[in-house]
């Protein structure tokens, strides 16, 4: 049997579950994880190597309405994964199709490459409503297969991966085994601090901060190393929040994230953050650049 190798885009409205359901399929976490709308901010590949192929999945942010620069480089982002695609899986769940999803069919209509459409969190369902909610996915694209799943329980994602398989080229793999993702360590260690943030932080303040690692130095007397970050808020008040009375917050969401860049770099650590104000950095080319984005994607 000939090596397959090629790349799979994971599109579909924010919150329906696209990071979940690249790090199931990769078995370890690349991508950050949360309810909140607009975690993924990123194209992130995540690779899996086998004996018999490399699938490259494509985490793509979910389509937003462009109200700023970010905004719009997370659609450019999402629309650039199909230019590179074998194949495309694009998410549903149990609320159904809404207008966030009219976007995405009319992209693929467009198309002529293999589309699997997925309806997940079906642990949400009784077992009598999947079918129908199958049939009613089905109709919208010529899909070459519907399926249901569960990235929380991991209900049929064995038969995806077999799926998937089908529709991938013949052809030598495109990273080297050893390779998960296209991203670096300072780029997942930004992303566990965000994370942190989006988790202790509520209404609009988390999707004001961006993460920059400004520094990475092993510190070999000390065995451990050293990493500074800067996290960039858009105002004065949100700096405020961030920190916290008496730097509570800020401590918080150090010591968590301190805890997960261990065991990500599998050595101590010493997380040094600070915060500092980029005013509307999100409505800014110039400060996205800065920030690392690519908005060339």
């Amino acid at each position: 049997m000939m090596y397959k190798s090629g790349y799979v885009a994971i599109l579909g409205k924010p919150n329906v579950g696209k990071s979940t359901l690249m790090n199931q399929l990769l078995g370890q976490k690349l991508s950050i994880v949360n309810p909140k709308p607009g975690t993924t901010r990123h194209k992130t590949l995540g690779i899996l190597t086998r004996s018999d192929a490399q699938i490259i999945f494509v985490d793509t942010p979910g389509f937003q309405k462009e109200k700023n620069a970010l905004e719009k480089h997370m659609r450019v982002a999402a629309k650039s994964s199909l230019e590179e695609a074998d194949l495309v899986l694009l998410m549903n769940d149990v609320d159904g199709v809404r207008s966030q999803d009219q976007d995405f069919f009319q992209l693929l209509s467009g198309i002529s490459k293999p589309v699997i459409g997925l309806v997940n969190k079906i642990d949400l369902m009784r077992e009598d409503e999947i079918p129908l909610m199958i049939e009613k996915f089905s109709k919208l694209l010529p899909f070459k297969k519907v399926m249901d799943i569960s990235c929380l329980t991991g209900k049929n994602l064995d038969d995806l991966l077999n799926h998937i398989l089908e529709y991938l080229p013949e052809g030598e793999p495109y990273y080297p085994e050893s390779d998960v993702s296209d991203r670096n360590e300072r780029f997942f260690i930004g992303e566990i601090i965000r994370e942190k943030v989006l988790l202790f932080l509520h209404q609009e303040v988390p999707h004001g901060v961006a993460i920059k690692i400004e520094e990475m130095k092993e510190r070999t007397e000390k065995n451990l190393w050293y990493i500074k970050a800067n996290l960039f808020v858009e105002k004065d008040s949100q700096k405020g929040i961030l920190i916290g009375g008496e730097g509570k917050m800020l401590k918080k969401i150090g010591e968590e994230s301190r805890k997960e860049i261990e065991k990500f770099l599998s050595t101590k650590v010493y997380l040094d953050l600070w915060v500092k104000v980029l005013k509307d950095w999100r409505k800014d080319e110039q400060a996205l650049k800065r920030l690392g984005f690519n908005l060339e994607q």
